[in-house]
This record gives structure tokens, sequence and C-alpha cells, in this order.
């Protein structure tokens, strides 16, 4: 648009002026407009010369037959009228025209002609556009037309563009070629503007851009303020304006801020527009400030309630509307415009705390996910950390779903995506969030479509080769089926896709399936429509077919589907919803079912023990209906006649020998009294019965379940078999004597009858502990202590047991029956210790193959096996398992085939006297069981309160009843660690392993091992406790009195129990220690906060040293979170303490508690400020996070610092507890001030002392502070320096990194340089202690880390680069002082190919890469900053560690100590050259 301006219009003549006009009808007052004293008698005369003057031009003004008719050539027109009202001479025509105009339109009729078009032209041109395209009288006649406006402000709604004079000439406004005074006339018409009514103020704001053009004015922004403050309606066109008009950057952002202030006050419908004007208005500089705006001040009035959202939905439908709109604004704006995108990702990962969030910031990153790539893979990652940081919480989702639901089902595939994603990640919250997305699409939307889409992808995941991600669908889909059965019968089709995948399930995931196909069932028979019933026939033919199948993982999947429909349609508590036959056909069905399952699992005990246990199981839980427990009462009777015999006066009636055994009657707790005992040898002996016992626990399992059940919790009705004796072989067989008369065959059967005689006590103790556990009244206080008394005793009978069996697993190894298929039969992982032991075998096979192959060459082909390998002797065997003898000591791996029967007879004859017997050592360390370990009957959750049973205090220690019982405590503690150890998260382990892989553990979840272990934490402490302080009084009790002890529980020949008492308490302690680490990882210690609190009150000391605290200012108060951390540390520090005397071992598991305590600390109290990781010991340490840190690194420093070595103790060495003191260090190295200056000192100035002779440490001791440094930790103590300095290097990599973007101050730049050198000083310390320790595994590190360091160091150029002119001599410095280690290098890559060394020859190839690389960098880096005279590369000679020039090489001349240069130039002293070879 073209601007024209005069200097100084001409001033119009009074007596061509025209009159005023009438006033108008309007209520409103037409604006003031000066205007002149004009007389009416002129007006005729002013437009009869405004007629000429337009006739002259060509214009016929008064056409009878419409608008003026205007001439075919306009630019002649509007040219003519041009010349003629620019001349001087006729200055008043001008003024006479207008005055004629203004006259002629007084009419309305007039006006409206010469509005209109005239149809005789070419295009719709009418009399008024043509004239204020003139521009000696554009002004006037816009003045004029304005003055109009106000008579025309009252219209008829909804009258077309020609009825309304006012839009009329708004129009005739628009898109002209030019404005001679933009100024005057914008201010004319924000006058007229003021006072519009709506709906032409909307007209005139929305034309502003078309009627003043680029002339903008800040008064125009403002104006267009305060009418957006008076009327909030005008909101859309004033920002329609906004975002047209060419606003400058001020007025854009007075314009931005007024948009902004309208969020909160704005009409729900007019949000869309405002929003999008924010988003298309956003740039770099005020993208966050948008972002920020938006996010606080829109509220989302979603519903958060599901329940109440569908009764009310109807009568929010136009702010769920709005709702909707705003939301599809936001996307659309979001989708092409990334600063936005990147601004809230920016925006919202800042974000830490739950109060945070809003429902708007959920929309916003599911809108930014709806819009797909490329920042699809962000959104998903953000989201899920948000989750699993507890962030975006479940609410919120509601309120997303729930109140949008029109928009949500429009972009349900999103969410379904949305979904499947968290569903299939390894996080347990990320996995429930994405389950309870599931739940709220399927619960708020019923119809089929939306129901089928969410099925099938829940089908989809059912596939999937996560088992977390299955575990978590099926747990879904059983909750749905719980309370939405009926209405998913209808989508039984998709449902039954879970089906294909049955072969792949675990145990668990099979019980969920086969319940929600039950539910289904049960849903469906109580259906009338028939067609329903289709899915419980389906199920029943299904579960039958796999019964009868011969395979037994078919038949596990058949036993618990079977089980799963027992227990939906027999339970006795569920109201029926059918007719009595319908129920008592379904009762005829069960029991049939149960029938079959029963009879096709006689082929397999392993299926029947499946069986008893899933039963057990159910019966457990609920009560079902009468026939069927009179059913299963009747099964049950059989257990008398078929593992029971009875007993005359406490003897056995029959006293014959069982495949030519002699049985005696063992651990026989009721004297003379019981009548009965458990028939153990004659079923192990008998070849047509033997299997029997395999089932016998299981069977106890399920007959225990059944009494408990029908006697209100009570086992008074078999408490006799707690007591009853075991007839198991004579004690005689197990000396020496003994066994060397037995064959193969009875010595399988003296092992089998011990391992089912050890299961039959654990299943007794799963069962009568319950009666200690939960009396609820049903046991009276004698008959409890009975049961404790006995429960012990059956604890004491266990230990000896498996502690003998372990003997006789080691003299004949067998394979034992598993009496606990389920990780037997598993098919997505094999149980770790079977993999162990089928690893052994193979090894052993191995082993045999490779000697067989030797042997053949040295001897002849009939030469055996036995005859080529050396045979330990039975002596040999007999010693390790604990035989008391005076002969050599067996070696540590001996081979399976030394332990043959015949082979060990012979050897018994030749070694050992008859009278010796196996000595029975407790604790039992050896690892002949643990192989088979997963094949025993696990101690149930109920077994642990136990732990319970002592009442010690302070003052009876020494009671030699208590110590009597702490192998029994003990022997507790080492199945708690073991469970523990299964249920702790993957991603949760401690970085040094501490105890022994997780195994299956019988099936419990989390939540009841947390409800058990709710009341241990006094006993825990307890134990600890006192185990501590027998181990510092040192005293020990006579053997008798422990083999006492264990007659009493009526274990035989107690004579050759060995007990280790020292062992034991130690154990004790470890095994407490263990436990409690394991408990403050566990996931239910972060949901239940008032468990951690219980946790910490139990490990309480009974003073605290406030002193010890003096930087901790205020100090906690008691019972608060921090006073507890404190007290738990202080208790924890003071057992190290004490331990350091006598035990490194468990010194080094208290550090590892400590550490823990701190981590845990950290996590729920605060992290460790960067300002009081710089400096330890400057100032005043606030906080308690730091001052725990602090003091874990003294008592690290500590235990590093303390003399181990004492003959007096079991510290005779630190041999093979290099990887402790490794530990020690790292923890030592991380908790201190400054890690870098301790890793300079230790690297500089403490390694080297150090000697590599082979001593026990004595020597070693007096040339340094550090007693731990030795031989025989040197290899940990240098492995670890290189790694923390390696770390400390990425970490000022990293820093770097960052700042480099940003303007780094110079101390800054100085101080980054100065950590970088204390690196560089590390790293050439540790490098050249090559040069004097010739340990291949030390050089083979210092070439493996030095060559990352290099790599790590190449990172830091570009710093280097950047800040050399400022800080010359430091960098310099820097690469002079590395090359002191890169030589070295180098001359240790040439010496390891020379000598051949293969351990470190793999790993030159990559650090001579490393090493070249530096080279080209540091030309690099001095050419480009014109250092390039500094640098020059030569041929490096051929120099040992020593510094002897190596005779290989030979040179023309004697002038070795000078290098060929490539490229020098005088004038400046050069750099030292890093002197690598121009061509390793």
């Amino acid at each position: 648009m073209v601007f024209l301006s005069r200097k100084k219009p001409p001033p119009p003549p009074p007596s061509s002026s025209s009159a005023p006009p009438p006033p108008s009808s309007s209520a409103a007052p037409p604006p003031k407009f000066p205007q002149a004293q004009k007389k009416s008698a002129d007006e005729p005369d002013a437009v009869e010369k405004m007629t000429a003057i337009l006739a002259e031009a060509g214009c016929t003004l008064n056409n009878p037959y419409g608008p003026p008719c205007l001439p075919s050539d306009l630019h002649a027109f509007r040219r003519h009228l041009t010349t003629r009202f620019s001349s001087c001479s006729v200055s008043d025509l001008r003024s006479v025209f207008v005055a004629g105009f203004s006259s002629y339109i007084q009419s309305p009729s007039n006006l409206r002609r010469v509005l209109s078009t005239c149809s005789s032209t070419k295009r719709d041109e009418s009399l008024v556009r043509n004239l204020l395209l003139v521009s000696p009288i554009q002004l006037d006649l816009q003045e004029t037309l304005l003055e109009k406006l106000p008579e025309y402000f009252d219209v008829v709604s909804g009258c077309s563009l020609e009825e309304d004079v006012a839009r009329l000439i708004i129009k005739h406004f628009r898109w002209l070629d030019f404005i001679v005074n933009p100024d005057v006339f914008t201010d004319k018409l924000m006058e007229v503007l003021s006072i519009s009514p709506p709906h032409l103020k909307k007209e005139i704001i929305g034309s502003l851009p078309e009627i003043i053009g680029d002339h903008i004015s800040s008064a125009v922004v403002d104006s267009l303020e305060k009418m957006l403050q008076e009327d909030s309606s005008v909101v859309v066109p004033v920002l329609d304006s906004f975002s047209n008009l060419n606003l400058d950057d001020q007025l854009q952002e007075q314009a931005l801020t007024v948009a902004i202030s309208c969020i909160r006050t704005i009409d729900a419908e007019h949000m869309p527009y405002l929003l999008r004007f924010l988003l298309l208005a956003a740039t770099q500089a005020n993208v966050r400030r948008i972002i920020s705006q938006i996010r606080q001040q829109l509220k989302f009035t979603g519903i958060s309630q599901p329940c109440a959202s569908q009764n009310k939905l109807k009568g929010k439908a136009p702010a769920y509307n709005s709702e909707g709109s705003i939301l599809h604004a936001l996307r659309s704006s979001l989708r092409f415009k990334n600063i936005l995108c990147q601004e809230i990702i920016k925006e919202l990962n800042g974000l830490e705390k739950p109060r945070d969030f809003k429902v708007i910031d959920v929309w916003l990153l599911i809108l930014m996910y709806m819009n797909g790539d490329p920042i699809r893979k962000s959104i998903e990652k953000i989201f899920k950390k948000k989750v699993v940081d507890g962030c975006i919480q479940e609410a919120l989702l509601d309120q997303c779903i729930c109140g949008n639901k029109e928009f949500v089902k429009d972009n349900f595939g999103s969410f379904i995506s949305l979904a499947e994603h968290l569903l299939s990640s390894k996080e347990e919250k990320a996995r429930e969030f994405g389950s309870h997305i599931y739940t709220r699409l399927f619960e708020g939307f019923a119809d089929n479509y939306s129901r089928q889409e969410i099925l099938g992808a829940l089908v989809t995941h059912v596939g999937s080769d996560n088992k977390f991600e299955v575990s978590s669908v099926l747990e879904m889909m059983t909750v749905l089926a719980k309370k939405y059965a009926q209405q998913l019968l209808p989508f039984s089709s998709h449902i039954n896709g879970i089906l294909d995948y049955l072969e792949g399930f675990t145990v668990e995931n099979l019980h969920k399936v086969y319940e929600v196909f039950s539910l289904l069932a049960l849903s469906a028979r109580a259906s009338p429509d028939s067609f329903r019933s289709s899915i419980s026939n389906e199920l029943m033919m299904i579960v039958r077919k796999q019964i009868s199948h011969p395979d037994l993982k078919y038949q596990k999947m058949g036993l618990v589907g079977t089980l799963r429909i027992v227990s939906s349609l027999g339970d006795a508590t569920s109201v029926p919803d059918c007719s009595s036959s319908q129920q008592v056909s379904d009762c005829g069905e069960i029991l049939e079912l149960l029938k079959t399952s029963v009879d096709s699992c006689r082929q397999s005990n392993l299926a029947l023990i499946i069986f008893y246990d899933e039963f057990a199981a159910i019966l457990s839980q609920k009560l079902l209906q009468l026939e069927i427990m009179e059913w299963i009462g009747k099964h049950l009777g059989e257990f008398e006649s078929l593992f029971l015999a009875d007993l005359e006066n406490g003897e056995m009636a029959n006293k014959s020998s069982y495949s030519g055994l002699e049985g005696d009657l063992w651990m026989n707790l009721d004297g003379s009294i019981s009548p009965i005992c458990l028939n153990i040898l004659a079923l192990a002996s008998s070849s047509s019965e033997s299997c029997c016992l395999q089932i016998l626990p299981s069977n106890f399992l399920l007959l225990s379940s059944v009494e408990r059940l029908t006697n209100g919790g009570s086992l008074a009705g078999i408490d006799a078999l707690l007591g009853c004796p075991l007839h198991l072989p004579s004690s005689k067989y197990f000396a020496a004597a003994g066994w060397q008369s037995l064959t193969k065959k009875q010595r399988e059967i003296l092992s089998l009858s011990l391992y089912y005689a050890a299961n039959w006590i654990r299943e007794l103790l799963n069962a009568f502990s319950s009666q200690i556990d939960k009396r609820d009244g049903c046991i009276s206080q004698a008959t409890e202590k009975d049961v404790t008394t006995k429960l012990l005793m059956r604890l004491r009978n266990l230990i000896f047991l498996e502690s003998l069996l372990s003997n006789l697993i080691t003299l004949s190894p067998q394979s034992l029956p598993e009496l606990h298929p389920y990780s037997a039969t598993s098919q997505h992982t094999e149980h770790p210790e079977r993999k162990n032991e089928k690893r052994k075998l193979q090894d052993d096979d191995a082993s045999q193959r490779k000697g067989n192959m030797k042997n053949k060459l040295k001897k002849s082909k009939q030469s055996s096996v036995d005859e080529h390998l050396r045979q330990p002797t039975i002596l040999d065997a007999f010693k390790k398992a604990g035989v008391v003898t005076s002969q050599t000591q067996l070696h540590e791996n001996p081979s399976p085939s030394s332990l043959d029967g015949r082979i060990a007879s012979g050897s018994m004859h030749e070694t050992c006297s008859g009278d010796e017997s196996l000595s029975v050592k407790i604790p039992q360390l050896s690892p002949a069981l643990a192989a088979q370990r997963f094949k025993f009957r696990p101690l149930l959750p109920q077994c642990l309160s136990i732990l319970k049973f002592p009442k010690v205090q302070s003052q009876n220690i020494r009671n030699p009843e208590y110590k009597a019982e702490l192998p029994l405590y003990l022997y507790l503690l080492q199945d708690l660690h073991t469970k523990l150890d299964s249920l702790v998260p993957p991603g949760k382990l401690l970085p040094f392993k501490r105890g022994n892989p997780p195994g299956y553990l019988g099936g419990f979840k989390l939540v009841e091992l947390v409800s058990q272990i709710k009341g241990l934490f006094p006993s825990l402490r307890m134990h600890l406790n006192t185990a501590m302080s027998l181990l510092i009084k040192g005293e020990e009790t006579p053997q008798t009195i422990w083999r006492d002890e264990f007659a009493k529980a009526g274990n035989p020949n107690t004579s050759n129990i060995v007990v280790s008492e020292s062992l034991i308490y130690t154990m004790v302690c470890k095994e407490v220690l263990f436990c409690f680490s394991k408990m403050l990882t566990l996931p239910g210690f972060e949901t239940d906060k008032s468990l951690l609190l219980d946790l910490l009150e139990a490990f309480q000391p009974t003073d605290i040293p406030v002193d010890s605290f003096a930087d901790l200012q205020p100090f906690p108060s008691p019972g608060t979170k921090d006073y507890l951390f404190i007290g738990v540390y202080c208790f924890f520090e003071d057992i190290l303490n004490n331990a350091c005397s006598f035990s490194f071992d468990l010194a080094f598991e208290c550090l590892l508690t400590l550490q823990l305590v701190v981590t845990s600390a950290q996590k729920y109290i605060g992290k460790v400020s960067e300002e009081v990781t710089k400096k330890r010991y400057v100032g005043p340490i606030q906080g308690l996070v730091p001052s725990l840190h602090a003091k874990l690194g003294t008592s690290a420093e500590k235990l590093l610092r303390h003399e181990w070595i004492d003959e007096t103790t079991d510290n005779k060495s630190l041999k093979n507890k290099g990887e402790m003191v490794q530990n020690i260090l790292r923890i030592y190295l991380e908790t201190s001030g400054s890690t870098s200056d301790l890793l300079d000192e230790l690297a500089c100035t403490i390694l080297p002392q150090a000697s590599l002779s082979k001593s026990t440490g004595e020597e070693d001791a007096h040339d340094h502070e550090f007693p731990t440094l030795c031989s025989a930790t040197f290899r940990g103590w240098y492995k670890t320096l290189h790694e923390e300095n390696l770390a400390i290097l990425n970490k000022l990599v990293k820093v770097v990194s960052s700042e480099k973007r940003q303007n780094c101050q110079s101390e800054a730049t100085e101080a980054h340089l100065r950590d970088i050198q204390k690196t560089v000083n590390v790293i050439v310390s540790l490098v050249n202690l090559c040069r004097s320790h010739d340990k291949v595994t030390i050089h083979g590190m210092a070439i493996k880390y030095g060559g990352k360091y290099v790599d790590s160091f190449l990172k830091v150029f570009d710093f280097l680069e950047a800040h050399i002119q400022d800080h010359n001599e430091l960098v310099i410095q820097l690469v002079k002082d590395l090359q002191k280690a890169t030589r070295t290098l180098q001359t240790l890559c040439s010496e390891a190919k020379g000598m051949k060394q293969t351990a470190i020859t793999s790993k030159i190839p990559a650090t001579k890469r490393s090493l070249e690389r530096f080279l080209f960098h540091v030309k690099a880096l001095l050419h480009t900053t014109s250092r390039g005279s500094n640098f020059w590369m030569g041929s490096l000679k051929h120099k040992d560690l020593r510094g002897q020039i190596v005779s290989s090489q030979a040179y023309v001349d004697n002038e070795t100590d000078e290098v060929e240069e490539e490229t020098m130039s005088g004038g400046e002293d050069p750099m030292e050259a890093d002197e690598l070879p121009s061509s390793p």
C-alpha cells in the first residue's frame, strides 16, 4: 500500500463548507468532528458544482436507473479529478466538492447510490471507491463517511451487506491503494470504533489490517487492548487483527502480553483462538514465557471421578466440547512448530514433584505423542520417566480420559499405543500405569469397536517374551474379568487368543489365565443366553485334553486349569445365580473333573505333587462346597495306611530288615506314648512303592490344609504327627565299617531316606508354625508351649539330617527326586542351581574325556577311565565330608567317578578302621547338596516366626540353652536371606555380590513375606547383638553341651557332631547384615514409609554420640526420620569398630551395610550438595547426608589403615580378599571431600612405596600408612585407582563440554585445567610404576586403562583449543606431562609383543590407535593456534622399561640421543615431542 502525504493541506473556505448533518436516531451520539459554519442557501449550489465536476470527468451522478454511471476509463477519471483538485488556482474547488458531496449524501438513498457498484464498469467499482483514490479529497471524504457511520448503527441483525450502510462504508475503506494521512485517519477510526455497536465493532476490528495496512501505531494496539478489557467478546477479531497486522517487535510483545492476560478471563469458546494465536506467535525469545503462562493459567475442568462422570456428562456437554476444541487447537499448533515441542519437553523435564504436574501437562505430552514422529520416542521416554518418578499420577490421567471422551475417542489409537509402550517397560510403576490406561479406556468406552481394540492389544501383549509384561497384562485381565465378566462375554472370541500362548506361561501366569476363563465360564453359566455357555464347554474340553496328555508340561497346565475351575464353580461362599439343579450339575461335573485329574496323575508323581499343592493353595483361601470337601477327605484317608506304621510301647512291631538294612526309630519327641511312626525305610527300600515317598510332603500339606479349614484353624487332629518318630536306617551304617559293607543300592536308600525325612520335617514346620504365628485362640497356652518346644526340636532334626545328607551326597553322588517341580518345569527360565548342576556334570564329563584322550596316547586302548584318571580315595572323601582322620587331605575337586561304591569300599578297607564315623559339622558349608537345593520343599514365610521365640536379656546372653539354639536361628536367617534375594528387583542388586543367587522359593509373593518380616525387626536386632557379644567375649562352649542339645531332639549318634561356635556367631552377624541390606532395597519399603521407620527404629543404639555430629546443627529431634538414620548408622558403626578386632570379613560387611544406609538416607532425605563434596573439612557441613558421607569415608579409611594380619585370629593373611579391599578403597575415594586430591596422593605417594614381594604384609606396613596395601592386594589397588581416575576424567569431559556452549569464566577454566592436570599426574604415576613392577597383570592393566584414558583425554582437545590463548602454559604442560605416560605405554606394547605375552597383546591394538590419535590431535592443536613451531614428530628409539636401548634396531650413526626431525622451524624453543613412532 502506498502512502501519500501533503506538507500542509489548504484549509477549506467557509463559504463552501457543508451544513452539519441532522441528529442521528441512534442512541449513541455522533463523534464531534470540527465543522465550519455553513449556509443552507448554498447547499444546492455546492451539489450542482459537485455534479458538474463529476460530469466534466465523465461520471453521471443522477442516473435514474441506478447508481451513478462511471466512465469506462477509471484511471483517467481519477487522474482528471486529482489534477483539478491539486491546482493552486482552484484551491476552493476541493472544498466546494467536499461540501457538495456531504450535502448530497445526507439523503440515505443517495448514500446507498454512491456506495453501490456500477454495473457498467468492468469491475465492481462504486463512486465512493473511486473518489477515495483521489488523493486531494481522500481525507475529507474519509472524515465525512466516518461522520455518517453513527447514523446507521441501528440495523436489523442478519441483514445483507447491501442493506447495512455502515458495513458498506467500512468495506470501502478496505484495500485502498494508498492512504494520504494514515495517522489522522486511524485516530478518527478509533474514535468511531469506541462507540460502535458490538457487531460493527467486530467488523471494524477484523478489517483493521485491510484498512490501515502497514502503518501501525502504538495507539492502535492500546485502543484494542482497552476494548478487550471492556468487552471480552471482541477477543477473536482482536487476535485476528494482531495476527495480520505488521507489528514491530515492541508492538508484537505488547500484543502478546495482552493475549496472555486474557487466558484467565476469556470465555471457553474463544480459548482455542487465543491459544492458536499465542502458539503461532512463539519465537525463540518468548516461547518459554508463552508455555509457562499457558501451563499456569489454563485450567481444565475434566471430571476426575469416573463414576460420577457418566451421570454428569450430559449436563456438561458445552464445557466438554470447548475443551475438545482447545485440545484440537493445541495439537494443530504443536504439529508444525518444533520450537514449541522442545520448550515443552524442557519445561516438563524440570518438574520433579507430583504437585507441580497438572492436567494440561499430561495433555501436552499426549498431544505431542499424537502428532507422531520425530519426537514420539522422546515423549515415550519422558512420560515413562515421570510415571516411574511418581510425578504423573493416575488421577491426572482419569481427568484426561473421563473429561474429554469425544476427543479421546477420535484419537483412541494414540492412547492404546502409549499404554502398550508403558506396559512393555521393565519398571513396575510404568506397567501399572499402562494397565490403568487400559482399564480406564475399557470402562469409559463401552462401544464394540473400542473394546475390541483394547482386547486385541492385550492379547498382543500376552505373546510378548517379556515376562513382566505378560504378568501385568494377565493381572489386569483378571481384574477386568472379576468386575466386567458379563461385558467380556461377547468378546470371548478375542480373549480365546490367549490360549495360543499357554505353553510359554509360568505357573503364576497360568493361574491368572485360568482364573480369567473360569470367571467368564461362571458368568456364562449364569447367563440366559445359551450361546454364551460355549466358553464354558470350550474351557472344559481344553482342560481335559491337557490332563490326559502324557507330557508333564501339559499336565501341569491342565491341573492348574482344573483347580481354578474348582475354585470358581465350587466356592461355597459365592451367591448362586442359577437354579439348584444347575448347581447340582456343576458339582457333579467338578467331582468328575477331579477324579479324572487324580487318575491321570497316578502315572506321574510330579503331576500328583502339583495337584496336591494347588489344591492346598485353594483351601488356604476359600471354603469349597460340602460335596467337594467330602471327596477330598475320602481321598486323604489313604494317608495313614500308606505312610504310617503302628508302634507298641514305642517300638516297631515288625523289626525285619529292608533290602538288607536294619532300621531304628529316629527323632521320637513323644517317647513311648507315640502310637505311630513315619515308615520311611520300608517305603524307600521297596522298589514297587519307593516313589510313594515323593508325594508324602505335598500330601501332608493338603491334609493339614483340610484339617485347618474344617477345625477352625487348629491342627489338634493331626498333632501326633509333629512328635512321632521316623523309621530310618540304623545309625551304625554311618560309621566307616557300616558304610564299607553297603552296596551301591543300599547307599542310595540311605541317602533317599534322609532326603525324604528332611522334607517331611520341612512340611511339619510349615504346618505347625502357623499355630504359633496365627493363634487366633485355636490352641491353649500349654499347647502353644508344647508346639513351640517341638518346633525347635524339629528344626534341630532338620539341620542334623541335611548335614548328614550332605556328607552322603559327597561320598556317593546321586540325583535326588524332585519334590517341588514348579521350577523344574518352568518354560521361561531354568533354575540357576539346575544350570549349575548341569554345568558341573558337563565339566566333569569334559574333563574325563580330556583325560581319556591324553591317557590313550600313553597307554593301551583297553585301559579304563578309572585307570587313567587319578582317583581320590574314600578316606579323602570322608575327610572332605568331616571324618576326623590323620591321613592326607582330599584334593579340592574330586572326580565323581572316584566316589563309586566299589572303589570306596576298597579304599575304606585299606585306609580306615571300622570305628571311624562321619563327623557332622554344624554349620555345614559343603556345596554338595546346594546344587540340588531347589528340589527340596520350601519353607513358607510363617516359619520365620520361630525367630521370635527367644526372649534373651542382656544379662543372660551366656545362657547355654540360647547359645545352643543359635544354629537353628542361623538356618532360618539363611532361608530369609535367600527369600529376600529372590524378591529384590534385578536393578536394585548391590554392586558387590553378597549372598547366594536367587532361586524359586515356593511361589509366595512379596506381600506375604513383608507381612511376616514386619514383626521380625526386633528379633533380628536381638540375634545380632547376642552374636556380637559372644564374639567379643570369645568364650568357647564345650562340644558335649552342643551334643547334648542335639541328643534331646532324638538325633542318633550325636557324639560325631562338631559345632564351630565362632563360625556360627560370625555367620549370624553376617546374615542379619545381609537381611537388613536387602530389606532396605525391597519395593515394599519404598511404598510403605511406616515399614521403613519400623525397621530403622529396631536398630537404634542405646545412646547416640551427639558430639560426633557437631557440624549438624540443629540436631534432629528423636522420632524423626533424620534421627532414626543417625541412630542406625551409629549402631552399625559400633559393630564395625568391634569387628575390626577379630574379623575382616565381618567388618567389610558392616561397611557395605553403612554404605547402603547412607544411600537410603540420600534417597529418602536429600542429595549431597556439590558445595559440600568439593571440600571436606572447610566450613560446617550442612545437612545429614553430607555428614553421613563424611563418616562413611572415615570408616572406610579406618579399615584400610587397620593392621589385619594377626595369627591369633581368623585374619591370617589378606590373600583372596583383594576384591573386598578394592570395594573398601572405592568407598574411601568416593566419599572423600576431594577425590582427585586423594587419588593424586595415593597414586603418586603411597602406591610407589608398596612392595610386590610375596610376604605376609608385615614388611609393607613399615613403608606406608596402609597395611591393606601389600603384595596380595596390590592388583586391586592398582585397578581401582585406574578406574576412579578414568571416572573423574569422564566427569570433567561432561562438565567442560556443557560449559563450552556457555561463556565460561577465566577462573572456572583454570580450575578445570588444574583438575585435568591432577588426572594426568595420576595416570603418569600409575603407568610408570610398570618400570619397577614386572607383573604381567599390572602391565596389562596399564595398557588397558592407559588407552582408555587417552581416548577420554581426546575429548578435551576442543576445550583446550578454545582456551589455549589465555592459558597457554597450563595447556602445554598438560600435553608435556602426559607424554611421560605415552612413552611408557609404547614401551610396554613393544616389550609385550617381543616377549609374546598373550595376556597383553589383545589390548595393544586399541591402545596404539589411541596413542596415534593423541599424537595428531596435539599437532592439530598447535597448528590451529599458530604454535606449529612447537611441534615436531620423530622416530622412537627402541628402549626397554629400564631405558636401555634394545639391539633389535640398528642406527646409522652413534648420535642415538637425537631424534630426526620431520618438520621444525626455528625462532622458538620447541616443545618436547611426544616420541611416538611415525608408523607404529
